[in-house]
């Protein structure tokens, strides 16, 4: 067992279809030191249980992932991966009508980000489940602000006690006029709207993927799960990303988001994901349309001509 101090030193070099990984990049989940950690035990279960499963289904796509999906795929017979899931499916519910958020979104933050220039605007959103101090959120506030960039700043009701009021009431006079404040939104809306250049980000996975998906690289600031290890992800292997400390500071905010939104390799390497992400949901929707929404004839198109990118279908032949 690890005592504290070694989340920087220790390297795990040993898991299949990963590169080497400091312990303190893998999930807060299995980062203990006590062997009868409930979070720890829970996750060895549910491993164990996928074994018994017909197959798993992962919202993800090959490219993605490749060399973590050839492990897994050497373990299990049957594995589908079909992300972008986010795109997907808001493609679907286009279709069909309705839409995927549980929350109110507003919708005036899309109307403000039209009114700024591509590239330009900074997206701040650190999803539904994480919350922090006052004092934390004015850290994270006044970097922002310091960037001298316009930006899109969600800060839910119990992202703090008292909610958006809970900013400082000098920085709010301060950046009043480029900034919109906002208690929720549509994610993906707003990362593919063309104003948006750089994503400070809680880095869950639904998150990443939207961003991947949308062409816009990130500034990762992790709090629980598996947030750590997509962090390393983003930052190292898809080089769509930079990173902050635990301990947040307004300067490191502002360096690493002034740092994204300068990098003209990580905005084309970003690009590039968003090509390969937007080929593959492109596929897939004429499926949809030819296949689910048309009605069924003897002529129908096959989906694994048009999603063999996903491996949804083929492997269940």
């Amino acid at each position: 067992m690890l005592t504290n101090g070694h989340l920087e030193r220790t390297v795990i070099d040993w898991i299949p279809g990963m590169p080497p990984i400091k312990l303190g990049d893998m999930s807060s989940f299995v980062r203990t030191t006590d062997p009868d950690d409930f979070g720890l035990r829970f996750n060895e279960e549910e491993a164990n249980n996928c074994t018994k499963a017909n197959a798993l289904i992962l919202n993800t796509f090959d490219e993605l992932e490749a060399d973590v999906l050839a492990a897994l795929r050497a373990e299990y017979a049957r594995i589908y991966t079909i992300g972008p899931l986010g795109t997907l499916l808001n493609h679907a519910a286009d279709a069909i009508g309705g839409g995927l958020s549980l929350w109110k979104q507003d919708t005036e933050c899309l109307a403000w980000l039209d009114t700024q220039q591509p590239r330009s605007a900074v997206y701040v959103n650190f999803g539904s489940l994480t919350v922090m101090t006052p004092e934390r959120l004015a850290e994270f506030a006044w970097g922002i602000a310091a960037t001298g960039c316009p930006f899109l700043f969600v800060v839910r009701e119990n992202l703090v006690p008292g909610g958006p009021a809970a900013l400082p009431p000098e920085f709010v006079v301060e950046t009043d006029g480029r900034r919109c404040l906002a208690t929720w939104c549509s994610q993906e809306q707003v990362l593919r709207h063309p104003a948006v250049g750089c994503f400070l980000t809680h880095s869950g996975w639904n998150s990443k993927c939207e961003s991947v998906a949308s062409g816009v690289p990130m500034v990762c600031w992790p709090v629980f799960a598996d947030q750590y290890i997509n962090r390393k992800y983003a930052c190292e292997s898809w080089d769509v990303g930079l990173r902050l400390d635990e301990e947040v500071r307004r300067e490191q905010v502002t360096a690493q988001v002034k740092q994204v939104m300068e990098s003209e390799e990580m905005r084309q390497d970003a690009a590039r994901w968003k090509a390969k992400a937007d080929h593959l949901t492109r596929t897939c929707r004429a499926w949809w349309k030819s296949s689910v929404l048309s009605p069924p004839t003897p002529r129908r198109l096959k989906p694994e001509k048009y999603c063999s990118e996903t491996n949804i279908l083929k492997q269940s032949k």
